[in-house]
């Protein structure tokens, strides 16, 4: 996960658990999908933030025991605060992209506090409206349905378009975008497709076979079959439809890097250094990432990417001569 989603759902924890005051590690970690250590670690890193001089009083408490977890704001994040018109806007905007996050209670006291502050600030709820690309209406019709579709689709990772099958499992807009995750015949798995870089669709001819059907992360938590607009995170990583799994080992000083990047599976340290499997949308994009990784990455697998970093720095040179 992005270093910026784990932070929304830091704080929709904080918020959540500032509401209810105490709460089972088990119950917490299984509303917000994570397990219990990962909880008690997310919370461990909450515990050294506050507001200046940072000294004891003015960190958040996190109070974990073998069973329970509890928070308490501290004394200078408590105090209510006057806020001009354009910090209460950017605050709507925030509570609203905490909303947004699987496990938050849209009920609860910030959804409350929402309201009094939209009304403070003209009486109208902050909206994002998105644009319906062409593609969206076939889309949804055979998401109900669960009817396979053939599609025409752009990939900016390759520049080119070619030809799909695939069976919509998930329809959801996200950062002034609307996707489909669906199972991909071509792929042979779960992919993520942009609708707006679908430029024809229409049913998939009868008689063809598709493949076994692949499970949806997604639905597998409990996730809606369409997110709101407002939805500001493309919360569970589904690879694009040209993804590749690349295998790099990073030495621990430069590992930091990873932290933006959506890994197949959690890092393993082995021998010192960091294994971590990645899905790459096309190899511009690893070139750069390995370039900024220098020496401290090697790519383990797969064999044929691995000079792709000499390549590109012997390109950049050349270019220098």
């Amino acid at each position: 996960m992005a270093t910026g989603d784990r932070l929304r759902r830091l704080l929709a924890m904080l918020t959540w658990l500032a509401q209810v005051g105490e709460a089972p590690i088990e119950v917490v970690a299984d509303r917000f999908g994570l397990t219990p250590t990962s909880l008690v670690a997310e919370l461990e890193m909450a515990a050294c933030c506050g507001v200046p001089p940072y000294s004891p009083d003015q960190l958040m408490e996190i109070l974990v025991t073998d069973t329970t977890v509890a928070t308490r704001p501290g004394v200078a994040l408590a105090r209510p605060r006057r806020l001009s018109a354009s910090e209460g806007f950017a605050l709507a905007v925030s509570a609203r992209a905490l909303l947004a996050v699987d496990g938050s209670d849209e009920g609860g006291d910030l959804s409350r506090a929402l309201d009094k502050l939209d009304e403070a600030l003209g009486g109208k709820a902050i909206a994002v409206e998105l644009d319906a690309p062409p593609m969206l209406p076939v889309v949804r019709w055979a998401l109900e349905g669960d009817l396979p579709l053939t599609i025409t689709y752009y990939s900016a990772s390759s520049d080119r378009l070619g030809e799909r099958r695939i069976r919509p499992r998930r329809l959801f807009a996200a950062q002034g975008h609307w996707y489909v995750d669906a199972e991909c015949s071509t792929a042979g798995g779960l992919r993520r497709f942009r609708i707006d870089r679908i430029t024809a669709a229409e049913p998939a001819a009868p008689g063809q076979q598709d493949r076994p059907r692949v499970p949806d992360p997604a639905t597998a938590h409990g996730a809606e079959e369409e997110r709101a607009p407002e939805g500001t995170g493309l919360e569970v990583f589904v690879p694009g439809p040209e993804s590749a799994r690349v295998r790099l080992s990073v030495h621990p000083s430069a590992a930091w890097l990873l932290e933006s990047v959506a890994a197949v599976e959690p890092p393993v340290t082995i021998a010192g250094r960091v294994e971590v499997e990645l899905f790459v949308g096309g190899t511009a994009w690893l070139e750069r990432l390995l370039l900024r990784l220098g020496r401290h990455a090697v790519v383990l697998d797969p064999p044929e990417f691995r000079i792709l970093a000499a390549e590109a720095a012997a390109r950049i040179l050349l270019r220098y001569r």
